[in-house]
């Protein structure tokens, strides 16, 4: 396993801790107890990591475009002045 797919796993896994903590219930305790990571059903689990890849792949393409608007720019004090 790589070690970009174990990132995404552990994104994942900690995504799934905070919205189980930050969830309504978790507040007043009505609807059940929250499921911790390991008695997530297998394919909820995958549908977590799918989800944890894609939301990295979208912050890559979004920081890749950044960085494209920025290299049109000089840099402080580099920029070439003249008429």
């Amino acid at each position: 396993m790589s070690t970009q797919e174990v990132f995404v796993q552990q994104f994942a896994r900690l995504f799934h801790h905070y919205h189980q903590g930050l969830s309504p219930q978790s507040e007043n305790g009505s609807e059940g107890p929250l499921s911790p990571w390991d008695s997530v059903a297998p394919d909820e689990r995958d549908r977590l990591v799918q989800a944890a890849r894609l939301a990295m792949l979208d912050m890559e393409a979004s920081a890749g475009m950044e960085e494209d608007r920025r290299r049109y720019f000089a840099k402080p004090g580099e920029a070439e002045w003249g008429c």
